[in-house]
């Protein structure tokens, strides 16, 4: 079948224009769709580009180290020292990521897209992907609506997928075993924030770090997730919330209350005591919005027939934090070097493309199920059991390892003799244990992915088995 481009690309968020330039450099002919015009590219919303905005330096690197691309002002936007989390008491922070910034995301699109036309990428904004061209089992295009609301078919022999969590090109691929259609929700947080200007009251680095990017847990502010307050740029800030959806259903029903995200975050917001006066920076038109967000491992496989996702299409997004734009830029990179070393190579089938999921799996992926058994578990506690483990079961090191999805022994003898203090915590302390097991056991499974599509069905059943005794056991709880 004729082709009109090697590979095609559905999106220039943050892994589809990475995807599209890693390609393009590989020698591959290109092509870059996305619904929004060039100034908006990547925009996800009409709310905007609706994020967190942080990012490692790790990830940062990895852009400069494959892409030669060095970002600098004004996408990234201020850099941070360090990621805090805070306890629902405010007695204990523990650092959970090293050093980064927080993007400023208009901007940083914009760059992506222009590096990516540089590349000689064909980029084509306010083209809207509305599906796969299939060919008896085989991704053999796409098609949708151009900039004139007119039909549009393109062939290509590898289609690329960074569409988002509600991609329409993965839940339109043929019935298979290999790419999931769908995240249950209860694998889902509902994130809300604003970007505002503020007055800085009096100074308390546990509300508002200006080096320091602040994660605070509190069960009845954000049940199920967390609020975050990110330092940017011309005294402004990124701030909001995520929730689980059963874990706000389960605590306004014991606390018999009717609130919303949409009320929790100006609550949040209010609550906040150093930060005030807060005006919303329209810049971009990306100052308030709301947005879901996966916060699984991500897809068990990656790939299929000349079929390729990257970013939030494959929940790729950090189980714990929810932080989703270093995973995209280490996907779209890789998943862009693998398209062209297909193309390369004149075989662009899935036993081919499996690389990718290997790759993934190395610089990325391996620990994301540890990381989704974990948070399973923290959704599980109630505030006094978090502040009460914060001070006793964990050590600093260990909670950030375990952050990092390492799976470091627990110091057994000295924790257990502290937590000898109610039923409750002994419990949640030998909940902890069995968490800790199965993130054993799951980073084993992913350190053993297949490496090839023979052996995938097996390892999926095991790792599937392994979760569901985790969710089994650590049902939403609160309050």
């Amino acid at each position: 079948m004729n082709s009109d481009y090697d590979v095609i690309v559905a999106g220039a968020g943050v892994a589809g224009a990475l995807a599209a330039i890693s390609a393009a450099k590989g020698g591959a002919k290109v092509v870059l769709f996305d619904r929004n015009d060039a100034q908006e590219a990547g925009k996800k919303t009409n709310w905007g580009w609706v994020c967190g905005d942080a990012v490692a330096k790790a990830h940062v690197e990895f852009i400069a180290k494959h892409t030669g691309i060095k970002l600098s002002t004004p996408e990234l936007d201020q850099a941070v020292d360090g990621v805090y989390v805070m306890s629902p008491d405010m007695k204990n922070k523990f650092l959970f990521e090293g050093t980064g910034y927080t993007l400023d995301r208009p901007k940083y699109a914009r760059k992506m897209v222009k590096e990516a036309v540089k590349q000689g990428v064909d980029y084509r904004p306010r083209h809207e992907v509305e599906g796969p061209v299939v060919n008896g089992e085989e991704i053999v295009g796409v098609f949708g609506k151009d900039e004139k609301s007119q039909h549009f078919e393109i062939k290509g022999k590898i289609v690329i997928d960074g569409l988002g969590m509600a991609s329409t090109l993965r839940r339109r691929l043929p019935p298979n075993d290999f790419v999931e259609k769908d995240v249950k929700t209860e694998d889902i947080e509902s994130t809300g924030r604003y970007i505002a200007k503020f007055d800085l009251v009096k100074e308390n680095l546990d509300y508002y770090d200006p080096k320091n990017a602040l994660i605070h847990l509190n069960q009845l502010m954000a049940p199920g997730g967390y609020g975050w307050v990110f330092p940017k740029t011309g005294g402004r800030v990124n701030i909001g919330i995520g929730i689980e959806k059963k874990s706000l259903d389960k605590r306004n029903e014991k606390l018999n209350k009717k609130d919303t995200l949409h009320k929790l975050i100006d609550e949040y917001v209010e609550w906040n005591p150093v930060l005030k006066n807060m005006n919303v920076d329209e810049t971009d038109h990306n100052g308030k919005g709301y947005w879901s967000v996966a916060v699984r491992r991500q897809f068990d496989s990656l790939v299929y027939k000349n079929y390729m996702g990257a970013g939030d299409t494959m929940a790729m997004p950090n189980p714990i934090s929810a932080g989703g734009i270093g995973p995209a830029m280490v996907a779209g990179i890789l998943a862009g070097e693998v398209a062209a070393e297909a193309i390369a190579a004149k075989n662009t089938s899935m036993d081919f493309l499996w690389k990718y999921n290997l790759r993934f799996n190395e610089e990325y992926g391996n620990k994301t199920a540890g990381l989704e058994v974990f948070r399973v578990y923290l959704q599980s506690l109630n505030n006094a059991q978090i502040d009460y483990g914060m001070s006793h079961f964990l050590t600093k090191e260990e909670t950030v390892a375990m952050s990092y999805g390492l799976v470091p022994e627990i110091t057994l003898a000295s924790t257990f003799n502290k937590v000898l203090s109610g039923i409750s915590n002994v419990s949640a302390f030998k909940n902890l244990l069995f968490a800790h097991s199965k993130m054993k056991k799951l980073l084993h499974l992913y350190k053993s992915y297949p490496k090839d599509v023979n052996g995938f069905r097996a390892w999926r059943e095991s790792v599937n088995n392994e979760m569901q005794d985790v969710k089994q056991r650590f049902p939403v709880n609160p309050v």
